[in-house]
């Protein structure tokens, strides 16, 4: 995965200097209220939401156990459409092949449509490293790319910044990229809308190479398919003649049938909309409408390892549309910066650490960046268990850290920070094994329990420093248990 955010400090850090930002977390708080509110009412008008969500999970769970039959399924059709695939192992090598592919065509300049793949992979910065500029034309994130900023939020990369910071940062930059912004530039929505298209159209009728990812891509004709919002993305797609798409080997679906489902539960779980306002699908290449060339680049990137953790899995399944963010108390808070990735919120403290491991302080920290309250998964249209892959993280992390070799075997090197954890772990299960310790211990507990403190000392102290301990019951469950049904197991 990308090191686009090395160097940035772990969770814990980042997340205490964020919510110390008033500004950010005011619009953070009032664009997060907005969208989770006009998504429940858009789920509500769905009589069968709960059976759609799960046709959802079981479509993916389906592909991604026969992933390697419909990836070859996907390259055969493409191919016999007119189109090339190209296999990329990592970052490096799917940047290779990109790069490649646009300084083959002669060209310096391309225009993108908003793509998670290529912002893992961190494309841009290797287009420009080749002398070739790319141009992000969704509006979203051309604010991010003109503010010299990062995306914040996998739907709406610009949810930090409010209008007047926006109609800052048009005034101040777009000169530099193109088209500038008109005199006298407002924060009216309207005339921020305006400005971009205006700067935005030069460059889709200049533009010889565009670059996309894909929402999905159906195994049965070779179909990749974009949903979007604006039509940014179709201009990029349709007037260049040529179209290099970046696409996670998980995004597949087998058939069109599969699509339907997906089609329903991604725009209402996104934009809180029936049905997206602009749907592009293509096919390989026509001699008579759009690209002349095109190129699929199937990108691994630490997926094949996450298939193959049986809980951790799931991730996979995701849609990326972003309902978990905006239903999440810590996101709301903390923002989309502070998870050091650019997948952020519940799903990026989940896909970043297996998709880049646990080795970095960052990936450590981001199973650890929820309140596990379960929002996430009840919100999720392919019923991602977020809680459970989240603490299935925090025992690697605790167990061991990186896995070093000892003779004929691979040992996990212990994970730092974690001593105290793993001792507490350690003794629950002596106690839990030993039943006679365990309610002497109870017992003690109960008779002493004027004497504890209502918060931790040393490390627990960051634990219990918004928190008080709860307090002890004056008498075990065990011994109420034996005193009020004599030990009898049924209470008639």
């Amino acid at each position: 995965m990308s090191a686009t955010f090395v160097g940035m400090p772990a969770f814990p850090a980042a997340a205490h200097e964020a919510v110390a930002d008033t500004t950010l977390r005011g619009n953070l708080r009032h664009a997060t209220h907005t969208i989770r509110a006009k998504r429940a009412a858009a789920v509500a008008e769905v009589s069968d939401w709960a059976q759609l969500r799960e046709a959802g999970r079981r479509i993916k769970d389906h592909t991604l156990r026969h992933l390697d039959r419909y990836l070859v399924q996907v390259e055969e059709a493409v191919t016999a459409a007119g189109g090339t695939v190209h296999w990329a192992a990592d970052a490096e090598e799917a940047n290779r092949i990109v790069t490649g592919l646009v300084r083959a065509t002669g060209e310096s300049e391309v225009v993108k449509v908003k793509s998670m793949a290529t912002q893992e992979i961190g494309l841009n910065e290797a287009l420009e490293a080749e002398g070739i500029r790319a141009y992000e034309t969704d509006l979203a994130e051309l604010i991010v790319q003109l503010g010299k900023d990062r995306p914040s939020h996998i739907l709406v990369p610009a949810i930090h910044r409010n209008r007047a910071e926006i109609r800052d940062i048009f005034r101040s930059e777009m000169s530099q990229w193109g088209r500038p912004a008109p005199e006298g530039l407002t924060d009216a929505p309207a005339e921020l809308a305006e400005a971009a298209r205006l700067h935005l159209r030069e460059k889709f009728l200049r533009a010889k190479v565009g670059i996309s990812g894909a929402n999905f891509v159906v195994a049965e004709t070779g179909t990749l398919v974009v949903v979007e919002s604006e039509g940014n993305g179709r201009m990029c797609l349709t007037l260049p003649e040529t179209l290099i798409s970046v696409v996670g080997i998980e995004k597949v679906v087998p058939t069109w049938r599969d699509l339907e489902v997906f089609l329903q539960t991604l725009p209402r779980s996104s934009t809180a909309e029936r049905m997206n306002p602009y749907t592009s699908m293509w096919t390989g290449t026509r001699d008579e409408d759009g690209p002349s060339a095109f190129h699929l680049v199937l990108l691994d990137n630490g997926r094949t390892d996450t298939l193959a953790d049986e809980v951790g899995r799931q991730a996979l399944r995701c849609i990326r549309c972003s309902a978990c963010l905006n239903v999440c108390p810590v996101y709301e808070r903390a923002g989309g910066h502070a998870y050091g990735s650019v997948y952020p919120g519940p799903i990026g403290a989940i896909l970043s650490p297996q998709l880049r491991g646990t080795a970095s302080e960052i990936d450590a920290s981001l199973p650890y960046a929820s309140s596990l309250c379960g929002a996430c998964y009840e919100v999720c249209p392919v019923a991602i268990d977020i809680p459970e892959v989240l603490v299935h993280l925090r025992e690697r992390v605790a167990q061991g850290g990186e896995a070093t070799r000892q003779g004929n075997k691979v040992v996990l090197k212990p994970a730092r920070g974690h001593a105290a954890e793993r001792a507490a772990m350690r003794a629950a299960r002596w106690a839990f094994s030993h039943p006679g310790a365990l309610r002497g211990g109870q017992r003690l507990a109960s008779r002493t329990r004027r004497l504890h403190p209502r918060t931790l000392p040393g490390p627990g102290r960051a634990w219990t420093g918004t928190r008080d301990l709860p307090p002890v019951p004056a008498e075990p469950f065990r011994d109420w248990w034996q005193r009020t049904h004599g030990g009898k197991e049924d209470a008639k």
